[in-house]
């Protein structure tokens, strides 16, 4: 069991879902967050002052997967998040120890569906 987390641009959230359904991969959670990279941010200017703004907007998305869908998650975030330009996101997976369905009580391979 692997949980991925992907930090993609706010307008790829949609070909991005839209890319895992088709991998039978309908459960994530999806949370807005700021960050910074790369991209080192960009100045801008209101009523005369100039502010740093360096924390931009991304969509973060927890999924959490049995080994056999980590390859085909993985590609279509890839696939579909990549516009070829800096800030495009960043993915990261980690081994999941372990997972419950509250509802039922299942555990493990069971639980995460």
């Amino acid at each position: 069991m692997k949980l991925i987390i992907a930090y993609i641009q706010p307008e790829m959230l949609n070909d991005v879902k839209q890319a895992l359904l088709k991998e039978d991969i309908a459960k994530m959670s999806v949370m807005n967050a700021l960050g910074c990279g790369h991209q080192m941010g960009y100045t801008e200017s209101y009523r005369g002052v100039v502010t740093q703004v360096n924390l931009l907007k991304k969509v973060r998305l927890e999924i959490a997967v049995n080994d056999e869908y980590l390859p085909k998650a993985l590609d279509a975030i890839i696939t579909t998040a990549r516009s070829g330009n800096i800030g495009d996101g960043k993915i990261f997976v980690m081994d999941l120890a372990q997972c419950i369905r509250i509802r039922t009580g299942e555990t493990g391979q069971d639980a995460i569906g």
